[in-house]
């Protein structure tokens, strides 16, 4: 099946994307990545990685970014970055992104990206930057008093991340479709000025976004890192079997998949119905009246049987940090001589080579 046409410079829903992205002869150039600010949780898992696998297995060229740099933006140090930044690429390859398909690297190991973020701040205004509802978000949710100036270049980090591979792609989740509109803009300015009538530099990025519901933590807000309320994928059965055992719940003791009036309780169901492949109504049809205690009993069965093979495999990568070390030198290299051509192509445009 061929993907439908889209209308130029409109984000692509969902369902295109996805027909395009089944088709291994296009092999799109995707761009994703984490900030190593702390362990990938479920809601990563179902709301992200397990996409990247999929895109990976299906033939897309997969550039998965661990963002090391922006985890200045809304904190003083970077603590143990090293070691988080090794247990991202842990979790990566534990879920299956392949080391050797997958281009694995650090934000702060590839220069020319870097480099492209002078140009790219030129083509944005201050208001648009202060006006980016991801930005105000992150800020209202920072554990700083105060944060630097460096949070509200956030998006334009973002965009010289998706614009020096030149990815066609993007898996995001809904909150972050601002950053990609940003991209766009900025892709779209790039080559409107420095390019008069020549080929454009950069592509405008398409949003991939993932058709999985949202996943709430524990205390029934936004699964997040920051919030202290997720389940990570590394953590033993016993640590899942206690988070749950404290997750949010309601009062009514039948147990139903109604997201909308029982938010906490539905997450619940669709997590168990995720892991078991199954609808979360015919979960919460069978549980029926045998309460929270039985729901979170299914729950904490259901991710410990389906994560069980992946943390083994977690546990195993664990004993082999020169390994890590290797994927992550190898992806370094490879984002390297990617970024260094478009760098030229930029400074080309730019009339900058000397």
């Amino acid at each position: 099946m061929a993907p439908r046409p889209r209308v130029p410079g409109r984000t692509a829903t969902p369902t295109e994307l996805d027909e395009e992205t089944s088709m291994p002869a296009h092999a799109p150039r995707v761009l994703t990545g984490d900030r190593p600010t702390g362990a990938l949780h479920l809601g990563h898992y179902f709301g992200s990685l397990q996409n990247r696998v999929r895109l990976q297995a299906e033939g897309a060229e997969l550039f998965v970014v661990v963002a090391d740099y922006q985890v200045l933006t809304d904190r003083d140090v970077a603590h143990r970055l090293a070691e988080r930044v090794e247990e991202l690429v842990l979790d990566y390859l534990a879920v299956g992104i392949d080391g050797e398909r997958a281009v694995i690297f650090t934000h702060s190991a590839v220069p020319a990206l870097n480099q492209l973020l002078l140009p790219f701040l030129s083509l944005v205004s201050a208001a648009e930057l202060r006006r980016n509802p991801t930005v105000k978000d992150e800020i209202s949710h920072s554990r700083q008093s105060a944060v630097s100036g460096l949070m509200l270049t956030y998006p334009v980090h973002q965009a010289a991340d998706i614009l020096f591979c030149k990815a066609r792609l993007v898996p995001v989740g809904q909150d972050q479709l601002p950053h990609l509109e940003a991209t766009r803009t900025i892709a779209r300015r790039f080559n409107a000025r420095y390019l008069s009538g020549g080929s454009p530099v950069f592509p405008e990025p398409e949003a991939l976004l993932s058709a999985m519901p949202l996943l709430l933590g524990t205390d029934g807000t936004k699964m997040s890192k920051s919030r202290g309320n997720a389940i990570a994928l590394g953590a033993t059965e016993d640590e899942t079997a206690a988070l749950l055992k404290g997750a949010r719940t309601d009062t009514e003791r039948r147990i139903t998949f109604d997201p909308q009036h029982r938010p906490e309780v539905s997450s619940l169901l669709q997590l168990a119905a995720l892991c078991q492949g199954r609808d979360p109504h015919a979960v919460a049809e069978e549980i029926g009246d045998a309460g929270a205690s039985r729901l979170k009993a299914v729950v904490t069965e259901a991710v410990n049987e389906y994560f069980r093979p992946i943390r083994r495999r977690r546990a195993e990568l664990a004993g082999d940090r020169a390994h890590l070390r290797a994927v992550l030198a190898a992806g370094n290299a490879r984002a390297n001589a990617v970024a260094d051509v478009t760098l030229v192509q930029v400074a080309e445009a730019m009339g900058m080579r000397y």
